[in-house]
């Protein structure tokens, strides 16, 4: 993701990961979610969602400002875990859009940000842009086994069970099919293909929804099951 000039106001992704105050939210919100036992979310989380979900708007052809806003949503998208983790789509949200205005973003692309970061984790309501589109695929395709954080859940927390399961995931978007498709690899010993499917019927419903605002059809393969 390499940096564009177009003004004095531009934020780019890179100025957004090297802020301390950014880093320092994302740190903060990765540490209250593992007292809690929830799976990892701190930095290695964020770059990868930031990426994949930029890959997923320069494939698509969108503009390169808009590949650059979907990346500092999808990096920025759960520093409200920082407050609580009820409601961390708004609160992040608002914490976010004060954090690119400090850093220089003009009024229209913090709100633009801030409306992606809020809305990335509703399953009531339709994606509002191809930036929160972007955020919300790229964000439900991080399934790995790195992410779990206390292997003696494993045996008793489904989510941590289906992580450390997988081996591999993979974010397909392909131009041709015009379908964009969250593959995975797992160990069926740790845990089984029906475990997937349960925790990934309501994310499934957000993915469709986020891949029909990207004007594509959402596909779930898991070792070669596939569900559309």
């Amino acid at each position: 993701m390499d940096k564009v000039s177009t003004g004095d106001r531009l934020v780019t992704i890179d100025k957004v990961m090297h802020s301390e105050e950014v880093t320092a939210w994302i740190i903060k919100a990765d540490y209250y979610l593992g007292k809690q036992g929830y799976t990892e979310h701190g930095l290695r989380h964020c770059k990868l969602v930031s990426k994949i979900a930029y890959n997923v708007l320069e494939r698509l052809g969108r503009p390169d400002r808009v590949c650059h806003l979907g990346a500092i949503a999808a990096y920025l998208h759960d520093i409200g875990n920082a407050i609580n983790r009820q409601f961390h789509a708004q609160s992040g949200a608002i914490a976010a859009y004060t954090l690119l205005h400090n850093l220089g973003m003009s009024a229209e692309e913090a709100l633009d940000v801030a409306a992606a970061i809020g809305n990335h984790d509703d399953m009531e309501t339709l994606p509002i842009s191809d930036i929160a589109a972007a955020v919300i695929l790229a964000d439900k395709s991080d399934v790995h086994s790195s992410r779990v954080r206390n292997l003696d859940q494993i045996g008793t927390d489904i989510h941590d069970r289906v992580n450390y399961a997988a081996k591999s995931s993979f974010l397909r978007v392909d131009v041709d099919r015009q379908t964009i498709t969250l593959e995975i690899t797992i160990d069926d010993k740790v845990a089984s293909v029906m475990d997937y499917f349960e925790i990934f019927l309501t994310r499934m419903v957000m993915c469709r929804n986020a891949a029909n605002q990207l004007k594509r059809k959402f596909e779930l393969d898991i070792n070669g099951y596939k569900l559309q």
